[in-house]
């Protein structure tokens, strides 16, 4: 099990290298952080870069969410479509704070146990700890299945069009 939360993920599709960037590209709004104008968000689920068959994407929120998953995903073409394979994890800044208070507690811990004598601390700074890294992979799992229903949604679109 990996430290920090991941999870990936291959998906065949019937649509073409080209369909599949064209409908990543209809709800894809090119992600410039510099620039905020929420009115030019309305029509997009996505924020993110799509290259020839690359892309990096997460989707649009209007309020901070931590747990958020980057989405990069590699296209490749086969005679009867397409393969995807995406891989879904925290933001770099997310991952850093995660890592940060995990080893935070864990150095708590480590100077309440073995240097103050002070089990009872020792085992809040575990507890805390660990509340705090089971509580970001349970929201980043419950972010990862709402990104992966519209992801899944936009593969078929064109069957449904």
């Amino acid at each position: 099990m990996p430290f920090l939360p991941t999870q990936s993920e291959i998906l065949v599709s019937s649509l073409s290298v080209e369909e599949v960037l064209g409908n990543l590209d209809k709800v894809t709004k090119d992600a410039n952080f510099l620039a905020y104008d929420r009115n030019e968000d309305k029509g997009y689920l996505f924020n993110g870069n799509i290259k020839k068959n690359t892309f990096s994407i997460s989707l649009v929120i209007y309020k901070a969410d931590s747990f958020l998953p980057l989405i990069k995903g590699k296209i490749e073409s086969t005679p009867m479509g397409s393969i995807l394979f995406l891989s879904y994890s925290l933001f770099p800044s997310s991952a850093f704070f995660l890592g940060f208070w995990t080893i935070v507690t864990l150095c708590l811990a480590l100077f309440f146990g073995f240097i103050a004598s002070q089990y009872l601390y020792a085992l809040i700074s575990i507890a805390v700890g660990l509340l705090n890294y089971s509580f970001a992979w349970t929201h980043f799992n419950r972010k990862i299945k709402s990104s992966q229903k519209i992801f899944h949604e936009l593969l078929e679109m064109n069957r449904t069009e």
